[in-house]
C-alpha cells in the first residue's frame, strides 16, 4: 500500500513535469517549491524516471542500440538503427528526457540531503543512483553537462558547461565509493525505493557492481585505473546470486505510470505494438549454433510457420523481397511477447554482468579467482534471471549444465563478450557500450545505401540539434572530442573510453 501511494503521486507529479524541451534554459523553471517535495517520494520519481518512458526507449534503446548491436532487425523505414542512417530527434532522445526527468530531480534531491543534514543512507543511494543516470549518458554521448547539470534551478546555472568524459568517470568512481560508505548510517527510503525496498545490503552489492562495471569501462583507456577500481569493487563485494539484480518491476498502472517503456512501445495485448523490429540472424544463428534454451525465451518461431529464423540486418521493405531466407516480416522470428509487457521488470544491471566482468578481470591479472567458475556462474545466472519476467520462462540447473558441457569455457575475451551481450538482451544501452570498449562479439556491419558512417557501425549517439546556437559550452566540448557541428558526422567519433 505504501507503493501504491508513491506511485499515485507521482502520476500527479508527471503532470508538472513532462516536456519536449529542447534546450537547457527551458529546463531551469522547477514548478514546483523543491525544499517541500519528500525525499523518500522524488526517489521514486527519479528511479522511475531513469527507467524511462516510450519515447526515449523506442528511439536510443530499441530503434538506434538494439538495432546497431544486432539483437532485432528490421525492414520498416524508420527503424534505422541498423542503416546506421542520422534521425536527430531519435539520436538525442536519451539526453532529451535524461536532463528534464532524471537529472534535475536527483540533483534536487542530493542538495536537499546535503543541505539540511538528512539520512545519511538516503544520501549513499542518491548518489548512486545519479551515477546510474550519469553513467549511461557519458557512455551514449561522450562528454556531457556534468558538474553544472541541474542546478538551473538552484544555481542559476542556465548553460552548464560539458565536462571531459575522463573526468566525469573519475568522479562518478569517487561519488560511488562515498555513497557505499554513506549506506550503513541510516533508515534509507524504505518502500518508496523501487530497487531493493530499501535493502542496505543489496544497495552496498549493487554499488561496487556498479563500481567494476565502471572500472571495466576503462580497460582500453587508462588501464592503471580500470584495475584499482576493479580491485576495490571486487573486494568490497559485488553482487553474490540473481536475488541481487537492480530492476525495478513495473505495472499495467495505475494511470501508467509505472509502466515499462519497452512495454509501452511492443506490447500488443495492452493495446501498444510496434510490430516492426524482428530477432536479428546474428541473435539467433549463435543461439542456434550453441543450443541456447534463451532463443525461446527472446522469441517466438515465425507467423508464416518454421523453425527459428532470424532477419539479416540491413535489409528494408523492397531488398527483403531478394532475400533467400524470407520475403516478408513473417517468415522472421519475432520478440516474445512475455518480456516486453508494460508491465515486465526493467533490468539495471544483472549479476551475470558482474560474473563476467569479473571473469575478464581474472583473465587480465586484475583479480583472484577462477575464471572458468565465475564464467559459468554468469551463464548459468543469465538463462535463469528471465524468470523474473515471468515463471514459465525458468531455465532448470540441469538444462544449464548440458549447455556448459556443450559449449566449455575456453579462456577467451570474444566468448565472454558474446555471453554479455546475450546477457544484456533489452538493456540495450548497456549492450552497446561494452561492444565499444571490447569489440566482442564480433558483428559484420552492413553498408545500406544512403548510411552516414561509411558503413561501419555508429561509435555514439549524437547531442540535440537545439544544443548548437543556445548553449553556448557545446562549441568547446565538440573541439576537444575533435568533432564539428554537423551531427551526422558525429557518430562515427568514438567517445573516450572507446580507444
Amino acid at each position: 500500500m505504501k507503493f501504491l501511494k508513491y506511485i499515485i503521486l507521482i502520476a500527479a507529479f508527471s503532470m508538472t513535469h513532462t516536456s519536449c524541451d529542447k534546450g537547457f534554459e527551458e529546463l531551469n523553471v522547477n514548478p514546483t517549491a523543491a525544499n517541500e517535495i519528500d525525499p523518500a517520494f522524488q526517489f521514486t520519481w527519479v528511479q522511475l524516471r531513469t527507467s524511462g518512458g516510450r519515447y526515449e526507449n523506442w528511439r536510443a534503446g530499441l530503434i538506434y542500440s538494439s538495432m546497431m548491436m544486432q539483437h532485432f532487425a528490421s525492414t520498416c523505414g524508420y527503424w534505422v538503427g541498423d542503416k546506421y542512417a542520422y534521425n536527430g530527434g531519435y539520436s538525442s532522445s536519451l539526453f532529451d528526457r535524461a536532463y528534464t526527468e532524471q537529472v534535475k530531480d536527483m540533483q534536487d534531491l542530493i542538495n536537499t540531503l546535503e543541505t539540511t543534514g538528512g539520512d545519511p543512507t538516503m544520501l549513499g543511494m542518491a548518489k548512486i543512483w545519479r551515477v546510474v543516470i550519469f553513467h549511461r549518458l557519458t557512455d551514449l554521448y561522450g562528454d556531457v553537462p556534468y558538474s553544472q547539470a541541474g542546478k538551473g534551478f538552484l544555481e542559476g546555472v542556465d548553460f552548464p558547461e560539458y565536462d571531459a568524459q575522463q573526468a566525469i568517470y573519475a568522479d562518478m568512481l569517487n561519488e560511488l565509493e562515498q555513497g557505499i560508505e554513506l549506506l550503513p548510517n541510516g533508515t534509507g527510503f524504505g518502500t518508496a525505493d523501487l530497487i531493493y525496498g530499501g535493502d542496505v545490503d543489496k544497495w552496498k552489492r549493487f554499488g561496487y557492481s556498479l563500481m567494476l562495471r565502471l572500472a571495466m569501462r576503462l580497460s582500453e583507456a587508462d588501464a592503471g585505473t580500470a584495475q584499482a577500481w576493479t580491485a576495490k569493487a571486487v573486494g568490497g563485494g559485488v553482487m553474490q546470486s540473481n536475488d541481487d539484480i537492480a530492476f525495478i518491476q513495473h505495472t499495467n498502472g495505475p494511470d501508467g505510470v509505472n509502466m515499462n517503456g519497452i512495454g509501452e512501445v511492443l506490447d500488443k495485448a495492452n493495446g501498444f505494438g510496434d510490430d516492426c523490429p524482428r530477432l536479428s540472424n546474428t541473435l539467433v544463428d549463435w543461439m542456434l549454433g550453441t543450443s541456447d534454451p534463451r532463443l525461446d525465451i527472446f522469441g517466438v518461431t515465425p507467423v508464416n510457420g518454421g523453425a527459428h529464423n532470424g532477419l539479416p540486418n540491413g535489409l528494408d521493405e523492397t531488398s527483403i523481397q531478394a532475400n533467400p531466407t524470407g520475403t516478408t516480416n513473417d517468415d522472421f522470428s519475432s520478440f516474445n511477447p512475455l518480456i516486453v509487457t508494460v508491465a515486465s521488470p526493467m533490468f539495471f544491471q544483472t549479476y551475470a554482468e558482474t560474473q563476467f566482468l569479473t571473469a575478464e578481470a581474472i583473465k587480465r591479472g586484475w583479480a583472484a579467482g577462477n575464471a572458468e567458475q565465475h564464467y559459468n556462474d554468469g551463464v548459468r545466472a543469465s538463462m535463469q534471471q528471465w524468470e523474473i519476467y515471468n515463471a514459465s520462462l525458468a531455465v532448470d540447473d540441469a538444462t544449464v549444465d548440458a549447455y556448459l558441457a556443450a559449449n566449455p569455457y575456453a579462456d577467451s575475451y570474444e566468448q565472454i563478450g558474446w555471453q554479455y551481450w546475450a546477457a544484456t538482451f533489452l538493456n540495450e544501452y548497456e549492450t552497446y557500450a561494452n561492444w565499444r570498449r571490447t569489440g566482442y562479439p564480433t558483428l559484420t556491419p552492413v553498408n545500406y545505401a544512403g548510411n552516414v558512417t561509411g558503413g561501419q557501425i555508429p561509435s555514439r549517439m549524437v547531442y540535440p540539434e537545439g544544443e548548437i546556437g543556445l548553449n553556448p559550452n557545446l562549441d568547446a566540448a565538440l573541439s576537444r572530442q575533435n568533432m564539428t557541428s554537423n551531427f551526422s558526422t558525429q557518430m562515427t567519433v568514438p567517445v573516450w573510453w572507446d580507444q
